[in-house]
Parts: C-alpha cells; sequence; structure tokens
C-alpha cells in the first residue's frame, strides 16, 4: 500500500486549499493569456518593448542642482526595438512558451497535491512524487525562461546600438538557484520521510 487515509480536514484547513487552487487556476490563466499577447508582440516583429539588465553601465542625467549632470549606474531599462532578427525573436517566443508549461506543470501537480490533502491522505508516493515533479520542473523551466529572456535582451540591445554596447548579461544568479535547489530538496525530503514513517506505522498496527 503507497497510501492511506490519515485524517479529515477541519473547514479552515479546507477552505484555505479550496482557495489556493481557485488562486493557482486564476495565476496559470493570467500568465498563460499575458504569455500569449507577448508572443503575438513579438511576432508582429515590429515596435517590441523588451527589459533589458545591464552590467556596470553608468549614465549621465539632469538631475543635480540646477539641472547638473551627475553619473547613475544603470541597472535596467526598457527598450523599445523597431525591429529584431529572426533568431531573437524565436528565443522571446519560446521563453514564453516554456513560461506557460511551467506554470501550468507546476501549478497542475500542486492542485493534484491539493486535492489529495483534501482527500485525507498526505503522505504517500503519489504526493513526493508530484511535490518532486513540481519542484524540479519549477526550478529548470523558470532557469530556462531566464535564459531565453536574456537572449531576447542582449540582441535587443545590439539591434539598438548596433553590437557598441555589450550588456551580456546571461547568468542565472546562483544564490538564488542552490536556495531554490536546497528548499525543494528539503521539502521533497520530508515527503518521503514522511512516507516512509507513515507506512512503516501502518506495519505496526
Amino acid at each position: 500500500m503507497t497510501s492511506t487515509k490519515q485524517g479529515t480536514l477541519s473547514r479552515g484547513d479546507a477552505g484555505a486549499l479550496i482557495a489556493f487552487c481557485i488562486a493557482g487556476v486564476a495565476i496559470a490563466a493570467y500568465i498563460t493569456v499575458f504569455s500569449i499577447i507577448r508572443i503575438i508582440t513579438l511576432v508582429s516583429g515590429t515596435m517590441i518593448p523588451v527589459l533589458v539588465e545591464f552590467v556596470d553601465q553608468p549614465i549621465e542625467a539632469p538631475l543635480g542642482a540646477n539641472g547638473e549632470n551627475i553619473t547613475l549606474e544603470l541597472d535596467r531599462a526598457s527598450l523599445t526595438v523597431p525591429s529584431l532578427p529572426p533568431v531573437a525573436i524565436g528565443a522571446g517566443v519560446l521563453g514564453q512558451i516554456t513560461q506557460i508549461v511551467t506554470i501550468v506543470v507546476v501549478i497542475g501537480c500542486l492542485m493534484l497535491l491539493a486535492r489529495g490533502i483534501l482527500s485525507g491522505t498526505v503522505f504517500s508516493r503519489r504526493n513526493t512524487v508530484l511535490v518532486m515533479v513540481a519542484g524540479v520542473v519549477g526550478l529548470i523551466g523558470f532557469a530556462a525562461v531566464r535564459f531565453f529572456e536574456n537572449m531576447l535582451a542582449n540582441a535587443a540591445v545590439s539591434a539598438v546600438t548596433d553590437n557598441a554596447l555589450n550588456n551580456a548579461v546571461m547568468s542565472i544568479e546562483p544564490f538564488t538557484f542552490i536556495l531554490a535547489a536546497f528548499i525543494i530538496s528539503v521539502i521533497g525530503t520530508a515527503f518521503v520521510i514522511g512516507d516512509r514513517l507513515q507506512r512503516e506505522t501502518e506495519g505496526l498496527v
């Protein structure tokens, strides 16, 4: 036996899980619609807004006394590009498709997990698999989205500056990535141990 009924949830807990599921559907729908609109904008090929990140990029801005220029370090900016090469558009479209798939898979797994918990089963092999799939897909998926968005941003900067500026932000924040992987590992381990202890307890009864 891989699962067992582990008690009945209170009305408050059940209500919270149902609200979580409703919020998950709303989030998935919003991001899907947003991504589809973004894909349409990219495919149109003209006047494409692109969010760009910069590294050590100083700029002069008239923000001092009497309108004097002061030096600022530009961290990110939105560029509207008249046109982009097909490779850049393809990267942007792939990024949006990856985002849709990642969100739908993660939220789908978590909703199935919530459904299992609502039925009274918290620790089981099925729930453990759902947690791990959601974590791994989310981790890899969002890293891939970041990669494709960086490709699009670098292409936009090259197109606007005629390759005179190289912002080249192509990396994933290592601390954030490692922290997310650690949290996923801890949660997955907790479900594995919970499932094993539950089955051992059944064997003693």
